[in-house]
């Protein structure tokens, strides 16, 4: 309704936004002491939310899959209407060892940081894994910087044909999933520093890692296929 500029419309967004975020916050508050102060979260539980987070990354790796899917669709066999090349004709691509290279390195280093706080964690230096978790989201926002100033000085934009959906399609949602993946961090880091993390119960911490090991492997993938492979 918002979309269409329906009278009330706005209003109707925020009402569902609000409470949908309330609900969010309610959940993960519980979930967090239930499993911090109350001890429900036994070995039996923790082994249903590693399997659960599992298939939740599993079920992101085949939404990436689809925009990988139409890439590959497109560049492989490139259509008369697009001028039978693969950049299409008229499209000036983005330099792969320019922005996107320094964010490779970014991202890598960001990963090297938080297995750092994994193990900081698992050896009972709580300072050491705070150091760790502050790394990771300091290189998170610069790598999410840099694509941001990317976007703008891009050539094309979204609407330039199927080269430019299928690029902001795949790095946007790449992008967004970063953004959620510095939040679980951040919420992380302060949870680290209240002490609610130990050696032997901080799943919410591996949920974060493995979460973040994804966001990295599918920026490697989209460096070599969309940025280099693709831009040649």
């Amino acid at each position: 309704m918002y979309m269409h500029s329906f009278t009330g419309g706005g209003t109707l967004l925020s009402l569902g936004n609000t409470m949908i975020f309330y609900t969010m916050f309610v959940w993960w508050r519980d979930v967090i002491r239930e499993s911090t102060f109350e001890g429900h979260h036994t070995s039996v539980v923790q082994l249903g939310l590693r399997y659960g987070m599992i298939f939740f990354i599993v079920s992101e790796v085949m939404f990436f899959v689809a925009f990988f899917w139409a890439f590959f669709h497109s560049s492989l066999a490139p259509t008369v209407e697009i001028g039978a090349v693969w950049p299409p004709k008229g499209i000036e691509v983005l330099n792969p060892w320019d922005i996107p290279a320094n964010n490779t390195i970014i991202l890598l280093s960001s990963g090297f940081a938080v297995t750092w706080a994994h193990h900081a964690i698992l050896a009972g230096l709580r300072q050491q894994a705070i150091y760790g978790l502050v790394a990771t989201i300091f290189l998170a926002i610069i790598f999410t910087g840099f694509q941001a100033m990317e976007y703008v000085e891009a050539p094309f934009t979204i609407s330039d044909g199927i080269y430019g959906s299928t690029f902001f399609l795949a790095t946007g949602f790449h992008g967004f999933h970063v953004i959620i993946g510095t939040i679980f961090l951040i919420i992380c880091c302060v949870r680290q520093y209240l002490g609610h993390f130990t050696s032997k119960h901080h799943f919410g911490f591996e949920a974060a890692a493995w979460y973040w090991h994804f966001v990295d492997v599918v920026w490697l993938f989209l460096f070599v296929s969309i940025y280099w492979w693709g831009g040649n």
